[in-house]
């Protein structure tokens, strides 16, 4: 243990001042963090640089687009819908704008589009299908068009003739999964239906929701679907049976008393009423 007098501190200081031997000051060394921080903007910056050239570069040029799950749209009308620019490549094209684009079609659920390096881009649709052809009173009445609806009431387009000019250029698909549908009848005269818009007829919606809301069982022995009003809709069976239906509630317990009175009586059933579900009744043959 050792002790300095104050005085021996004051000469010390004072001989420092009078030129004496000057005390070594220790710089801090770099620590091993600040050398990290360095090297990694040296790397962004090259980064940077490099991404920059390839951009504007053709190294990545598109050279195709494969499209999948677009059943019901032609190659051409995709071609259309996302009008990719020539010479477009995979670092500076806009892939929001092209989703923005292709989804605003009636048939697209929803869509995504993906960079697949070195030169090809993806576009991934979801498709609406088709729920129903809904028979539309047009001209006074005088005439009927065929409408392609959704599950969601999206309208999807009139379905032409098989052997017009029209219906030679779309998608074979389209009149597939027509003829596989039922049909909804009997709406009544003034339904207006506009491509990509949702129905918003009650009777043709409350149809849909009945049919939505059928187990299989049921709902793929219904043929058509009478819209007149939503109190009266009418399902007829592929057999013959008409369903006095109603709203689009119970659903299920309807269903379920239909499906007993059919199981209970085989071959005789011709008209079976369950609009009110407490209350149903049947006819025979």
């Amino acid at each position: 243990m050792s002790s300095v007098r104050l005085g021996d501190l004051d000469q010390g200081r004072g001989s420092a001042r009078r030129g004496g031997t000057p005390r070594t000051i220790a710089r801090p060394k770099r620590s091993r963090g600040f050398r990290i921080v360095v090297a990694l903007i040296v790397a962004a910056v090259l980064l940077g640089g490099t991404y920059g050239c390839l951009y504007f570069s053709p190294t990545f040029t598109i050279e195709s687009v494969k499209v999948t799950g677009a059943d019901h749209l032609t190659n051409e009308e995709m071609a259309i819908l996302a009008a990719v620019p020539q010479g477009t490549t995979l670092l500076n094209v806009d892939t929001g704008a092209i989703e923005d684009s292709v989804v605003r079609d009636a048939w697209v659920e929803s869509v995504r589009v993906s960079r697949l390096f070195p030169n090809t881009l993806e576009i991934a649709v979801t498709e609406r299908k088709i729920a129903a052809v809904v028979d539309v009173a047009a001209d006074n009445a005088k005439t009927t068009q065929m409408w392609a609806i959704a599950s969601d009431g999206m309208w999807l387009m009139e379905i032409p003739a098989r052997d017009s000019e029209l219906g030679q250029s779309i998608s074979p698909q389209i009149f597939e999964d027509a003829d596989a549908v039922l049909h909804i009848k009997d709406v009544p005269f003034g339904l207006t239906p506009e491509v990509g818009t949702y129905c918003t007829d009650g009777n043709v919606s409350n149809a849909l929701a009945i049919l939505d809301g059928l187990s299989t069982e049921l709902a793929e022995q219904v043929k058509t679907v009478s819209a007149t009003d939503a109190a009266s809709t009418l399902l007829t069976l592929d057999n013959g049976i008409e369903i006095a239906f109603g709203t689009a509630e119970d659903i299920r317990d309807k269903e379920r008393i239909c499906l007993t009175i059919m199981a209970e009586h085989p071959g005789t059933v011709a008209y079976i009423n369950v609009r009110v579900v407490d209350r149903p009744t049947w006819r025979a043959v």
